[in-house]
């Protein structure tokens, strides 16, 4: 990771560390060692999941600097989920591809590897942001969002993270197994396999019932 500042509040943090791998966090900042694995044991086509936090470091504003920070040659693309089509923006750097999309906080995506990389990310979350999950229509097809997961929000796992946004206007929520390259879906109601935990650096996909203007609730 480049040496950058990242915007917010951070010169106020004063324990913010990296152990090994797992995250350790202030109520303002954090940084986290976050493996992006290649194709082979553990994930099938090199694809994770990835969520920035809401002050990233200054100059990560697009895919093309997220490649660039977590090491241009190690990664393939980068992709975005369009919530108007239930379909993904896919940017590579390479030559002939199209401009690199902005970089938007609550905004979950996915990267493709081609070598395994640890990637170092820094930033802090904003508690009194909102992020917009849109119900099926105007601005999105099936209600689905890909949701860059907070930080510091109290939601531990699926169940919880639906009774944060309010039960009653959540489908299900979705997470990527990158071993198959597929999704495990948890809708909370009767017969539904147990709540699966939600991991800091992870992305997850959010379907609505109804729209709501989620703010997560915070440490």
């Amino acid at each position: 990771m480049t040496k950058k500042t990242f915007l917010g509040a951070m010169a106020v943090v004063t324990a913010v560390a990296l152990t090994g791998t797992a995250l350790v966090a202030s109520n303002m900042g954090f940084k986290l060692n976050y493996n992006l694995q290649q194709a082979g044991v553990g994930s099938l086509s090199g694809t994770s999941t990835i969520a920035l936090p809401d002050n990233r470091q200054t100059g990560l504003n697009t895919a093309l600097d997220l490649m660039n920070d977590i090491g241009f040659a190690s990664v393939a693309e980068v992709q975005k989920f369009l919530k108007a089509t239930d379909s993904l923006q896919i940017y590579t750097g390479r030559k002939g591809t199209a401009p690199a999309f902005a970089l938007a906080a609550g905004e979950g995506y996915r990267v493709k590897m081609i070598t395994t990389a640890n990637y170092i990310i820094v930033g802090s979350d904003d508690p009194s942001a909102s992020y917009l999950l849109q119900q099926p229509g105007v601005g999105s097809l099936s209600g689905t969002t890909q949701y860059a997961y907070n930080y510091h929000q109290t939601a531990t796992d699926a169940l919880t993270l639906m009774n944060d946004i309010g039960f009653a206007n959540v489908a299900e929520v979705q997470k990527f197994l990158k071993a198959t390259d597929s999704l495990q879906i948890y809708t909370g109601r009767k017969g539904t396999a147990p709540a699966f935990a939600l991991v800091p650096g992870d992305s997850y996909r959010i379907k609505m019932l109804t729209t709501v203007n989620y703010i997560p609730s915070h440490y």
